[in-house]
């Protein structure tokens, strides 16, 4: 069976930087598991699966603007120390969420200096073309709830 939309696909990935560092990868888990059309890979990747079969073992570079998008420099901001009242010891790398126009926003941390806490609300892979070592490792129909709820149901998904 070839993977098409309302699909359910498994498969393990190797995922890593321009540099070929591992950012995440499924080995020694279980595959990663998803209702295929529906969003939930990046578009650059859910592209490359469609029409693949089990087995199929492929290496792909996704774009930011097909993964994580692109950095935009309206997101990174300086915030007064006073801002996060609560919270006694803040280290970069830290992550919050914060209100912004559109709704909530997570940020990141990314330096202290002088009581100015300096944020980053860009996906921490925004920017970076994503390199994916995948192996298709399950196909199958999506049942009528699964498509009907947008997300696949037992092993490996959402279990109500």
């Amino acid at each position: 069976m070839q993977i098409a939309d309302q699909t359910v696909v498994s498969f393990h990935y190797t995922l890593t930087d321009d540099q070929g560092t591992v950012i995440d990868s499924s080995a020694g888990r279980e595959p990663l598991t998803y209702l295929h059309g529906v969003g939930q890979i990046v578009p650059g990747l859910e592209k490359e699966m469609a029409g693949r079969t089990v087995g199929d073992q492929f290496k792909v570079d996704v774009a930011p603007e097909e993964g994580y998008g692109v950095r935009h420099a309206e997101l990174e901001q300086q915030v007064p120390r006073e801002a996060f009242q609560g919270v006694e010891d803040i280290q970069p790398g830290m992550q919050f969420q914060g209100r912004g126009p559109q709704g909530v926003i997570n940020v990141t941390v990314t330096k202290i200096e002088d009581g100015v806490v300096h944020i980053d609300g860009n996906h921490p892979l925004a920017g970076q073309t994503l390199h994916f070592d995948v192996q298709v490792t399950e196909v199958r129909e999506a049942t009528a709830e699964e498509q009907q709820h947008g997300h696949v149901h037992g092993p490996g998904g959402h279990h109500h």
